[in-house]
């Protein structure tokens, strides 16, 4: 190949891209499964209760072309505690530090005051341009999708509208593309094959409290913390980590429901959390839980950052 058809070909040839893009959005509208859908690994926990993500996880989704890291976000709402206006706190720093804003509105749902309340937070960042991300389509029929689009596209001056699911797969490598053609030209941030920089003791605490949010009661999971308290290989043991994390709840009536009769449902959330351990950690887990009370720790400054917030 002569010179200056080797210079015509590097020229032409498109540029690598790294970069951030939030998913944000109200309470349950499917970020954190969108996150996990995207990168192709569980990197953040999902429920169907609202505010069930409390801080800020990041999910790297490699490509030949560029680096997607994924920003999933506590759902922004009105707060009532403490806790509820740093985790807004949290959101709005976080759209202003990205490069792209993946607005997130499911599809069933019809827009509402969370929604517009959303639509007005995103015009304190007008330089970043903004996603609307239309999903759980696999929840309603083609129809609906079509008047979701049309009533998103209402709302404001997106720069692309995406319908997906992160169930079926619909889309997602639509939504990839879209996110990456607003990134800037750069290189890889983040190793190859590293999917979160979230710590493992992190995952581990947020996998126990994901596991304790199944079948609780609609007051009981806003008062659910965890913490790790140790987590390591066992002396003499490569194959085995001990893990020793307690759960905080707010009253004694709420430590009952967790603990359950006779213990019955703590056995039950440490077993489903241990599968789930030592499916991340590749090793067999022996977990131990305690619950204990930190009373209104939602509202009280000091238990608040004693537990990581």
């Amino acid at each position: 190949m002569r010179e200056n058809e080797q210079v015509s070909d590097s020229l032409s040839a498109p540029a690598f891209r790294s970069g951030f893009a939030c998913l944000a959005g109200r309470p349950n509208v499917g970020k954190s499964t969108l996150t996990n859908a995207l990168v192709g690994a569980k990197v953040a926990i999902t429920s169907d209760r609202p505010q069930t993500t409390r801080r800020v996880i990041r999910g790297i989704v490699h490509r030949p072309d560029a680096q997607l890291i994924l920003v999933d976000t506590p759902g922004l709402h009105k707060p009532r505690t403490l806790l509820g206006e740093r985790l807004d706190s949290l959101v709005r720093s976080t759209l202003t530090e990205v490069d792209v804003i993946g607005f997130c509105i499911p599809a069933a749902d019809p827009v509402g005051p969370g929604d517009r309340f959303f639509a007005r937070e995103l015009e304190n960042v007008k330089k970043t341009p903004v996603v609307v991300v239309v999903t759980k389509c696999d929840h309603v029929p083609p129809e609906r999708v079509a008047e979701q689009l049309v009533a998103v596209s209402e709302l404001g001056d997106w720069a692309d509208v995406v319908p997906v699911s992160a169930v079926t797969g619909f889309q997602l490598d639509v939504l990839a593309d879209v996110l990456v053609s607003h990134l800037p030209p750069g290189v890889p941030l983040y190793p190859d094959g590293e999917l979160t920089d979230e710590p493992e003791q992190s995952m581990v605490a947020e996998l126990i409290r994901e596991a304790a949010l199944d079948g609780v009661r609609d007051e009981l999971p806003h008062s659910i913390a965890v913490v790790v308290e140790e987590m390591g290989p066992r002396p003499g043991r490569s194959d085995l980590t001990d893990v020793h994390a307690e759960l905080f709840v707010e009253r004694q009536t709420q430590k009952a429901i967790v603990i359950g009769a006779g213990g019955a449902r703590l056995k039950e959330v440490g077993t489903r959390a241990r599968h789930q351990i030592e499916a991340l950690l590749g090793t067999r887990v022996y977990l131990d839980l305690h619950v204990k009370i930190a009373k209104d720790w939602q509202r009280d400054p000091r238990q608040l950052r004693k537990l990581g917030f």
